[in-house]
């Protein structure tokens, strides 16, 4: 089993089952795909171009995970409300999911921390990625994310799983 980075669980941990409201209303967490591989992204805002282009990335693909047998589901602080219009706007494939609460999902990874730019000190979502084995055991990890080719890379790799 591998060791945590900077304090996060990796692979080889079991993935915190913490549910995470849908854009619908309703609720989803890891344990809702036991048995199925699944992919969960973690970025930081809506309709940013960065966190735009991930999630537009993952839809294009989303026929070739479904094909592969992996769920997908992306994730951030936005609410449910806001989600639906981001889906809406970019007619986006993907499932969505808000982690709004405090202690929530991102807290339990150890993603939403504190970040620096242009001298400002704020509270945000580091873009991350896990790749869940059907036994619920994080497979692979994919900390600090660069959009380009991402979505791609991880299709290869559930595939491999």
């Amino acid at each position: 089993m591998s060791s945590t980075i900077s304090g996060r669980p990796a692979a080889g941990h079991p993935f915190p089952d913490i549910a995470l409201e849908t854009p619908e209303g309703g609720s989803v967490k890891a344990s809702d795909f036991a048995g199925r591989k699944l992919v969960v992204f973690f970025y930081p805002k809506d309709n940013t171009p960065g966190c735009t282009t991930e999630n537009l990335d993952f839809s294009a693909l989303k026929g070739e995970f479904d094909a592969a047998g992996v769920a997908l589901l992306g994730v951030s602080k936005d609410s449910a409300k806001k989600h639906q219009n981001f889906i809406a706007k970019h007619d986006l494939k993907a499932p969505l999911a808000s982690d709004a609460e405090e202690g929530g999902l991102s807290d339990a990874l150890g993603i939403w921390t504190e970040k620096q730019n242009y001298g400002r000190t704020y509270m945000g979502m580091v873009r991350t990625t896990y790749l869940i084995g059907p036994d619920g055991k994080i497979a692979r990890v994919w900390d600090k994310v660069k959009v380009k080719d991402h979505a791609a890379q991880v299709l290869e790799a559930a595939k491999a799983l």
